[in-house]
């Protein structure tokens, strides 16, 4: 018989939907078979041995590879949670049967019942007493060794990627696991998980360019939400509610990097009666249980960083780290200096920015040297209105961000609740805007309106899944099963 492996894909695929024809001539084709009844996988065989050995299981998974020994065979299939070799005799599963086995492919998925044994090797294996093919694979796996390397090729055809790769199918167990930590963590402090909505009227919560579309019922513009129910959480402040938190997706029309996405996850919670001394005890205890869940340890290398979570948390100042590492005062200078100073450092911006997010771009280039873990403090009010001002400096808000690797991988901030100082900041982010500023806060009267009726101080905070590639020390995209991207040709 002629090594249809040996053959090119277009070959490969011609013939395997030949093998499929026969297999529906002969009634026998696998797209009639409805269910398999699955009593064990890979990982349970392996684990639990002693105990199964020699008992009968059934199992089904996808043909990885085959040796060939004439009238017996050992095959490799794969299931979610490994790899098992079957062992498949003719005088076992009988002649007819076995004719028809010696014709299926690499990539079919077929069910197995069997008995657990060890060969001779010392290989955890099942000795197949029936097989039955559960669905034709009808072009051809990529070839063992040599995989998909093309990144596009991989985000395009992720399930490729993941049958021929088991550490990125580790990956998103990992990824689960994760996000289940963040809320069961939550949940067990006290926290009600809510559901607020993904399009809004106004788009508000954060300084991000949203995404635009239109609701024909309502014959209006909406917006896709670019915080997790910032404002709306607020409101359930409002309404009672002492501690709120919700994980969903949310979209910001912005560019893309090995940090950023345009959709992602994101958890945000809300704590009444809470500060940022009381959230930063929390994010701290919160983070070391999620690194501990994920990978075992408390220490982990990300982007040329070692990172111990369990180690001392630093406090970073805004004003002192742009100061002593970039040699400007950031209350003494004008737009100017910060123009020149980014001139000097060959950083690319734009002109029309305001002299505030040009800071922020100082900010930026100098926190790509901050190892972490930590947390930033004292950044100015400019650059974000809906924090309190800290007492002992109104320039600056009373907020916290974590640093990790050089990088933001979470925001917090004691709530501004004070709704006449909310709607002259509002007023201030309108002017930002209209002069240009595509990251200015957009103006939400409802939830000023909400705001006059009283709401407690509060603690928010929030963090996306940037903190999980961080944690893999990979790009966001690697870490996402299906990546946008752009239409092919």
């Amino acid at each position: 018989m002629e090594d249809i492996n040996n053959l090119d894909f277009s070959e490969q695929a011609k013939i395997r939907r030949e093998k499929l024809a026969e297999l529906r001539e002969t009634g026998n084709s696998p797209y009639l078979i409805n269910k398999f009844d699955v009593d064990s996988n890979a990982g349970k065989i392996r684990e639990d041995f002693d105990e199964l050995e020699g008992k009968e299981v059934r199992i089904a998974g996808r043909i990885m590879s085959r040796r060939d020994m004439g009238k017996a065979n050992f095959i490799n299939i794969s299931d979610f949670s490994g790899n098992m070799q079957i062992y498949i005799r003719m005088n076992d599963i009988g002649a007819e049967k076995f004719t028809q086995f010696k014709k299926w492919d690499i990539g079919d998925i077929i069910g197995v019942t069997g008995k657990v044994f060890r060969t001779r090797t010392g290989e955890i294996s099942v000795h197949a007493d029936d097989i039955g093919l559960l669905a034709k694979a009808l072009l051809p796996l990529p070839e063992k060794f040599h995989g998909l390397k093309d990144i596009e090729i991989r985000y395009r055809q992720r399930y490729l990627d993941i049958i021929m790769n088991g550490e990125i199918k580790d990956l998103f167990v990992k990824k689960q696991i994760f996000w289940s930590t963040v809320r069961n963590f939550l949940i067990e402090k006290g926290f009600l998980e809510v559901e607020t909505p993904v399009l809004e009227i106004n788009s508000g919560g954060a300084a991000a360019a949203p995404f635009k579309t239109r609701h024909n019922a309502l014959d209006t513009d909406v917006f896709l939400r670019i915080s997790m129910g910032e404002l709306w959480q607020k409101k359930l402040l409002v309404a009672g509610f002492d501690k709120t938190f919700e994980i969903g997706r949310q979209f910001r029309n912005e560019g893309m990097s090995s940090e950023h996405l345009q959709d992602y996850t994101q958890m945000e919670f809300y704590w009444a009666y809470a500060d940022c001394a009381d959230g930063m005890a929390l994010v701290k205890d919160l983070y070391r249980k999620i690194t501990k869940a994920v990978t075992g340890g408390s220490k982990f290398v990300s982007r040329g960083f070692e990172i111990d979570m369990d180690g001392e948390w630093l406090i970073y100042d805004f004003e002192d780290i742009i100061k002593s590492g970039l040699g400007i005062d950031i209350y003494e200078t004008d737009i100017a200096g910060i123009k020149n100073k980014l001139n000097s450092l060959n950083v690319e911006y734009d002109p029309k920015l305001s002299f505030w997010r040009l800071v922020d771009i100082l900010w930026k280039v100098v926190r790509k040297d901050l190892s972490g873990p930590g947390f930033l403090t004292g950044q100015p009010i400019e650059l974000n209105p809906l924090p309190k001002r800290l007492k002992e400096d109104p320039r600056k808000a009373d907020q916290i961000q974590v640093i990790i690797a050089g990088s933001e991988m979470g925001n917090g901030y004691a709530e501004l609740n004070d709704p006449v100082d909310l709607q002259k900041r509002f007023e201030e982010q309108r002017a930002m805007g209209e002069a240009g500023d595509a990251e200015a806060h957009n103006h939400d009267q409802d939830f000023i309106e909400a705001l006059n009726y009283g709401m407690p101080p509060a603690f928010g905070f929030g963090v996306s899944e940037r903190l999980f590639s961080f944690m893999m020390d990979k790009p966001i995209r690697e870490c996402v099963l299906f990546p946008l991207m752009k239409p092919k040709d």
